[in-house]
């Protein structure tokens, strides 16, 4: 079967408004004139509800990674003891990164799946016979499909010890969930462009607090393109330190015009309606998922198929028969899961595509019918907000 237009359900890149993308086609402004210095402004303040902060948002003309490696190398120094939970491939890269620079590397290792246990955490913490300087976590794991509880954990590293920082790669959330930097004891949050903000890959966000902005000045760890400490000064007089993408600065402005216009707290009930919607439609189809629903991210789930050959099925038949594009797993997941995204330009009749898609797949492949059985599970979620 033939469909007209490929419908992207893979937790990033993620599908980008018509309107986003007239914007990134403008006319091009010299980066070092006035009038990208009026853009830039706009784009550094037009962040900061998104990010729930008081700062403007640093922008980067670089993948989310890089927000990631800025995140680490802004706030740790050499000598310095840090702690990296690791519960998925992404903080799998978070901990790469950290052993590549530094050598006094904490790791705190959570069941792939499972959501970190605060009280543990803090357990693990005090369990430790040196000064721990900083800690780095994931928001949502991406390749779990795991919101982890960060207002809790931000709170308990705090009550543990006030001094350290608390950093959050909020790369595949950040959008689409309800956030405030002071109440969660963040002092670090970053982004990236092609997740639920839904502009295209290229360029990355880093939200701080005061306490961070100090700590960027004094860090002595050598960095030159990621010295978030250039960035701020550049900030401060409406520019950027090197080549910044224009066209994605012009992108910021049109996503933030778009959010105003739905109401951002709509844009967080729209994504959590259609994961809860989707959570129901996939266990009515006999498709464990893979998170527990206390910790399912808005954005993106996991659900477990019954063998790699109906996996393999699934998703090979999505793309070539009904032009539909989701995940698979990553790491120790490869081949154990299938993901699905729904996360920025995604509305609830996009994922009924999907559910119908995969009733029909389902019929013919366990040669039973599934007819109806998600499709009617969904739409009994999201009537009521429709």
């Amino acid at each position: 079967m033939y469909l007209h237009h490929n419908l992207l359900l893979t937790p990033g890149p993620t599908p980008v408004p018509k309107e986003i993308e007239n914007a990134i086609n403008s006319p091009l402004l010299g980066h070092r004139s006035k009038d990208f210095e009026t853009l830039a402004d706009q784009a550094f303040k037009a962040m900061k509800p998104i990010f729930g902060t008081e700062n403007d948002v640093l922008i980067l003309t670089s993948s989310g990674t890089s927000a990631l490696e800025a995140s680490m190398l802004n706030i740790v120094n050499p000598d310095d003891h840090f702690v990296i939970i690791v519960s998925g491939a992404f903080g799998n890269r978070y901990k790469q990164i950290a052993e590549t620079y530094y050598e006094h590397v904490h790791v705190y290792d959570v069941e792939w799946g499972q959501a970190v246990d605060v009280n543990a955490f803090k357990s693990y913490l005090e369990s430790l016979d040196v000064e721990i300087t900083a800690v780095f976590t994931q928001f949502c794991e991406t390749s779990t499909t795991v919101l982890h509880p960060v207002k809790a954990l931000g709170q308990a590293i705090k009550d543990f010890n006030d001094s350290i920082y608390f950093v959050v790669d909020g790369v595949s959330c950040i959008g689409a969930v309800d956030i405030n930097m002071a109440d969660s004891q963040i002092d670090v949050l970053v982004s990236g462009s092609q997740k639920a903000i839904m502009l295209p890959p290229g360029i990355a966000f880093v939200a701080y607090n005061d306490r961070a902005k100090a700590r960027f000045n004094d860090v002595t760890t050598p960095r030159f393109y990621l010295n978030l400490d250039k960035y701020i000064k550049s900030q401060d007089k409406s520019s950027t330190p090197f080549t910044p993408s224009v066209s994605l600065f012009q992108a910021v402005i049109k996503y933030a015009e778009i959010v105003e216009r739905e109401g951002f707290s709509k844009t967080i009930a729209r994504h959590n309606t259609i994961k809860d919607a989707g959570r129901k439609a996939l266990t009515a189809l006999d498709l464990p998922l893979l998170v527990e629903d206390a910790y399912a991210s808005p954005t993106v789930t996991a659900f477990i198929p019954k063998d790699k050959d109906e996996l393999n099925f699934i998703k090979n038949e999505l793309k070539s028969r009904f032009n539909i594009t989701i995940a698979g797993g990553q790491g120790k997941l490869k081949g154990e899961i299938l993901r699905v995204g729904h996360m920025g330009k995604v509305n609830p009749f996009d994922i009924l595509t999907f559910v119908g898609a995969l009733e029909i797949l389902l019929t013919e492949f366990r040669n039973t019918s599934y007819l109806g059985k998600g499709t009617q599970s969904y739409l009994e979620v999201i009537q009521n907000d429709l």
